[in-house]
């Protein structure tokens, strides 16, 4: 039998962000500086320490393991020691982690224990983040804030990306790794001061047991989000996973002329054009839907967002591994939209699990969440990859790709048979 979802929230209805809320978004553009600088300073970190694939593969898998491993922990901690408590805790070791990794990571040996360190303490920025905007902001504006907060990572991970290009092929991926690696500590410094005036409300009781953890699945709601997170994780993972290598294979054929001559703009420095036009169309697009989406919610009501993105991200998943032989001004484009798409559901899948899950449940439940979506986005590359291994000359990445649209086809169908929920006019009126 199922419930309605909890009606605790009594925040006030603003119009204007507070204060608190601001410095939670800033806060995650930082900490997200950090997060891709692996990814961006690859190509210097690949020539100076003559790594293998393998090698420069398991750094980014330490991290990815390391961070699933802190969401999990800490959104469990947040509903015993309160959201707020467990969220500085993690800002200021993700701060010391990422200075750690800035001025020791000298050789793969060293990355991949720093890194995996860095992703360990990572975690605890995010789902606690989310538990934090759930208590302080009311439901009819509570999708737009949750947009704005992963609209900020999103920022971080392009900043990330650009900047540690960049500097690595100007000065050396050492620079990058400074750089980039003062986000989290920049973070720290300012969420500290702005959630001073935050209660840490400790909503969940001591010594939680396992079975009443889970109580929360109860829900036909709450089975239907976890589900759809996870099939929308699978997509999204793989996406970031792939989308670059494909883009790049693409953007370098379109570059090279008919005598075989590759003209984009010798050498490494092409490379950082080309990356950054990658990490544009997919990041800079996920920014926007984020904004965008989270925001639409509120009007139009979690369940029809959810069929829209949902929807979108399996056409796009569908169609875009066949276009590589399509002109770049035709394939840019609809990756924007892939990004677009497949993140846009993610702001509206937390805000929906807020108000599914009773309040002193809802680190459990963003934990369960976490260790289904990100298992599941953690097989899809290597389903990716396989598909890649074993297709037919020519048809890789289009098997590729629409293996993940099958993610995206099941969350829309999770999302289609959410109950309905569009929100009256006067609900969001200021």
């Amino acid at each position: 039998m199922t419930r309605p979802p909890p009606t605790t929230d009594t925040t006030p209805t603003t119009t204007a962000a507070p204060i608190w809320l601001i410095a939670l978004c800033v806060s995650r553009f930082g900490a997200s500086l950090a997060f891709m600088v692996h990814a961006g300073a690859l190509p210097a970190t690949l020539r100076a320490w003559g790594m293998s694939g393998g090698e420069a593969g398991a750094i980014q898998t330490a991290f990815n393991i390391g961070y699933a491993v802190s969401l999990v922990v800490s959104s469990w901690c947040a509903d015993s020691l309160g959201a707020k408590r467990v969220f500085l805790w993690s800002s200021w070791a993700s701060a010391a982690a990422g200075l750690a990794f800035a001025l020791f990571a000298r050789s793969p040996d060293s990355a991949l224990w720093l890194f995996g360190l860095l992703g360990l303490t990572q975690g605890g920025t995010y789902a606690p983040s989310i538990m934090l905007v759930a208590q302080g902001v009311a439901a009819n504006r509570r999708g737009a804030a949750v947009g704005w907060l992963l609209a900020a990572g999103s920022l971080g991970y392009f900043a990330s990306i650009a900047v540690a290009a960049a500097l690595s092929n100007a000065i050396g991926y050492e620079a990058a790794f400074v750089v980039c690696g003062v986000g989290p500590l920049l973070a720290a410094l300012v969420v500290g001061p702005g959630l001073r005036h935050r209660p840490n409300r400790v909503i969940g009781a001591r010594g939680l047991r396992l079975r009443d953890a889970f109580g929360f699945l109860a829900d036909r709601r709450s089975i239907l989000l976890t589900a759809g997170y996870t099939a929308h994780a699978w997509e999204l993972l793989g996406m970031w996973a792939w989308l670059p290598a494909f883009l790049t294979a693409t953007l370098a054929t379109a570059l090279t002329d008919t005598s075989g001559v590759n003209t984009n703009g010798a050498g490494s420095g092409g490379a950082v054009v080309s990356g950054l036009w990658i990490a544009g169309a997919i990041h800079l697009s996920g920014a926007l839907s984020s904004l965008t989406m989270g925001h639409a919610s509120d009007r139009l009501g979690r369940r029809a967002v959810l069929v829209a993105m949902g929807g979108l991200g399996a056409i796009c998943s569908l169609a875009i591994g066949w276009m590589g032989a399509l002109p770049v001004w035709l394939i840019l484009p609809v990756a924007a939209l892939y990004g677009f798409a497949a993140l846009g559901d993610s702001p509206v899948l937390s805000t929906a699990m807020t108000e599914a899950t009773p309040p002193d449940r809802l680190g459990a439940a963003l934990a369960v969440r976490s260790i289904l979506g990100f298992g599941a986005g953690g097989v899809a590359p290597l389903a990716v990859g396989l598909v890649l291994d074993h297709a037919t000359p020519g048809s890789g990445w289009g098997w590729g790709f629409a293996l993940l649209g099958v993610g995206g086809g099941l969350a829309t169908l999770c999302a289609a048979r959410l109950p309905p929920d569009r929100p009256s006019p006067s609900s969001f009126r200021s």
